[in-house]
Order: C-alpha cells, then structure tokens, then sequence
C-alpha cells in the first residue's frame, strides 16, 4: 500500500503501464476510463431494479453515492464500484409477492429488509475491523475464494449467453443476427484491447461497445433486418427531473426473508477483493472489515430512500483486468457521473437503448474475465490440485455455480453463488477434519 501515514493515499502520477490503486493518470484519462466504469455498471444497476420492480433512476443515483461512501470507508485504497445487487432479486419478490418485472406495489417492505441487511453487514464489518479479518481467511483459504471467483463468473454466464441469443419470452429460441452482434461485440473488444494504439487500448469496453452498437443501428434501423433501436422513449424523457423515493416500512416477515443475503453479500466482496488483491499484487485483506461496512451503510441509505441493496460489482472488476488500471481515483469519477446521471431521466432511457445482443457480447467478456481470475488466485498461492480435498472442493463449487443450482432453507432461497459459496466452505472443511491422502492440505 502507498506509505503516506494518511488516511487516503497520495495519488502518484504514472502514464504507463499497469496502475496500481494509489497510482492516477492525467486528468482527462481518468474521466474517460470513469465513463467506461459507468457503462460497465449500467447494464446490471438497470436491470436488477426492473426485475424488483424499483425505479432505475433511484439505484443508478444511489450506486454512484454508495460508491463514494466505500472510497471514504476503506480510504481510497480499495478500488471497486457498487450497483444493484442481484442476490436481493429473490428474496425480495418473496417477501412482496411481486412477479418479476413488474411494477410493484409492496416496494416499501422490501426497504424495510433491505435495511435490515445492510444493517447487519456493516455490524459484521466492525467485528472485521476490530477483531482481525485472519479468522476470515483461515474460513476461506486461496482454494475457495479463487473456488468462489470463479463461481461468480460462471453463474453469471447464462445471463450473457441469454442476452448475447436475443432470447426473450416473444422469442424463446433467440436469433441468429443476437448472435452475430455478440460476437462482433467481443471480437471488438479484443482487438481493441490488443491492437489498438495508445489511449485507445484501454478502452476496449467502451469503444468496442461504440462499435457494436452503430453496427446493431445500421443493420437493424437502416437495413430493417432486425428489431429496431426505438428512442422515443429517449425523446419522450426530461434532460433533468427526480427519481420517485419512496419510504421504508419494517415488517418481520420480510426483514426475515431479506437479511440473510448478507452471507452471499459477504462472499461477492470478500471474493472480489481477494480477485482485485491478485490482479494488482497487493493484499487488500486489511481493508475487508471497512469494505464491509462501507458496503453495509451504503445498503441502509439506498434503502432508505427507495434503492436496491448495493454489492461491489463484477462488471467493473473485469474492465479492471482487462485495461490493468486499478486507480481509486477513476470510481470518484464513476461515482459522480452515476449521481448527476440518476437526475437525468434522458440519459437513463438512452442508456437503455443499448441492443441486449451488444450487452450481451459484453457480459461474456466481462463474466468470462471474472471467472479467469480464479485461475490466477490459484497460481499465486501455489494451490494443490493434486490434493483430493482442494479438488472436489473447487470442482462441486463450479459445477453449482455454473448450473445454478439453488436450494430452499427456511424459506429463503439460496442462487448459485450462495450454494457454491456456502457448499464450497462447508465441504472443504468438513473434508479437512481428517487426512484424505498421505500428505497434509494445502491451504487449510
């Protein structure tokens, strides 16, 4: 970490290569690569709310305030963006009754969870801080969290595959024209991010983005051989207005069924900071217990105000492997372009013009590269693949992950992420209370 003795770090400048978190580029850099961070956050911190059905607006405005609230909390140490969170997407139309999609009407009670659980989180945080996060690797060695990053990735993985299809309830086979877009999407995003010259190079998910999106305009809007982009919405829409806040309101039930995402929300975080720690080469673990807790305060306010409960975003740990810069920096930038943005209905609905086959094509790189990074956790740590307990462990986690598979426990219902995370720790340890092989484990 940057030795300055100072709560936040002093941004040194480097214009070359890999940027580490107390590193920045010049200015104007810097914005760009905060834009890029927004696109890449905008898919899903759009999505998740629709699926709840809460106002977009209200979570894209309060991703960029929790974001700033997490650079405060782990003093702009730790690099990483906060959207929506998907692992409130089922619990909270349980404890509403609400069908996915759709406008409901029982928002108020899922606030009164989300708080809840944001609660909760920032109260294990100050048990992080103030007890040592040791104990939190000792419960999940390189073998599982690299085990975990990976899971992450690959239940992600239908959900691109599905966009990238153009699969959809009025097209449940998908089309091939999706399809070629997606790959036009990715195979744009590669060759930008390898041969593209200078600047342009750390750009490859907004530019290649760019590219796909024109590509998708031309064919469909000027050839009319698929659905077209319709921007009424986008003229219909004011340049400025407020987002619809709605007020929590606390019910048992629903507090119950909601706060024990927290286990899930936890391992998102923990996972996605130890991927970061790799890819950059430092240990972010000091910094886990004010992570959480900065994730924990900025749920309660989204909550309070109407937004989704908020978890450190994949998407934009992939834009962070694939550009290799890593400045804190870059998310103050993210942070501010996502709060004016959450006043801008205009901008919002341009946004969601964007073809599902583009953002599909996009997902796949940006999923994929989170699934990748495991692989690198694993080298790192010199993990043990000859060792049968780090084998079947990792292995029943990917399959879980990959497959989705989800399990009811008292009502609430456990993803992919929570079971593979969960199954995963509790089988590597189970498996660890005796020698499975002549040797002793690695990484217990």
């Amino acid at each position: 970490m940057s030795e300055t003795g100072g709560y936040f770090p002093r941004w040194r400048l480097k214009t070359e290569g890999r940027i580490l978190p107390d590193e920045r580029l010049p200015a104007g850099q810097t914005v760009v690569l905060g834009l890029q961070h927004v696109v890449a956050m905008f898919g899903s911190t759009v999505l998740a709310p629709l699926i709840m059905g809460f106002d977009p607006n209200v979570s894209i405005l309060f991703s960029g305030i929790s974001t700033l609230i997490f650079f405060v909390a782990v003093g702009g140490r730790v690099p990483s963006y906060l959207g929506s969170s998907f692992a409130f997407i089922g619990p909270v139309l349980a404890a509403t009754a609400a069908t996915a999609g759709a406008p409901n009407p029982n928002i108020a009670l899922a606030l009164g969870g989300i708080i809840a659980a944001g609660a909760l989180y920032a109260l294990i945080g100050l048990f992080v801080a103030f007890a040592g996060h040791r104990w939190i690797e000792r419960l999940m060695p390189p073998v599982l969290t690299g085990a975990i990053v990976a899971a992450i990735g690959l239940v992600l993985a239908p959900i691109a595959i599905s966009s990238a299809s153009g699969i959809s309830a009025s097209s449940p086979d998908g089309s091939q024209l999706s399809r070629w877009i997606a790959i036009l999407t990715f195979v744009a995003v590669g060759a930008i991010a390898v041969y593209a010259p200078g600047m342009t190079r750390r750009l490859p998910i907004l530019i290649g983005g760019a590219l796909a999106y024109l590509t998708y305009y031309i064919v469909a809007n000027g050839f009319g051989l698929g659905a077209p982009i319709d921007f009424s919405g986008v003229a219909a829409a004011p340049w400025f207005g407020w987002p619809h806040f709605t007020t929590p309101v606390f019910s048992a039930s629903a507090v119950t069924l909601i706060a024990p995402v927290v286990i899930i929300l936890i391992a998102e975080n923990l996972g996605h900071i130890k991927a970061i720690g790799a890819m950059t080469g430092r240990s972010l673990d000091p910094y886990l217990g004010r992570a959480f807790i900065g994730d924990g305060v900025a749920t309660m306010l989204s909550g309070a105000f109407g937004g989704t409960g908020m978890t450190t975003y994949a998407e934009n740990m992939g834009v962070m492997a694939v550009t290799r810069i890593f400045s804190t920096l870059v998310f103050l930038v993210a942070a501010a372009v996502a709060i004016l943005l959450g006043f801008s209905p205009k901008f919002g609905a341009l946004i969601q013009t964007i073809p599902a086959p583009v953002i599909g094509g996009l997902s796949i790189v940006v999923f994929g590269l989170i699934a990748a990074t495991a692989g690198r956790i694993w080298v790192e740590n010199k993990v043990d693949f000859a060792e049968p307990r780090n084998l079947i462990t990792v292995g029943v986690a990917l399959v879980l992950g990959a497959g989705n598979f989800k399990l009811d426990v008292a009502g609430f219902t456990l993803d992919g992420i929570g079971t593979a995370t969960i199954g995963a720790i509790v089988l590597y340890h189970a498996l660890g209370w005796s020698k499975v092989s002549g040797r002793t484990n690695n990484n217990a």
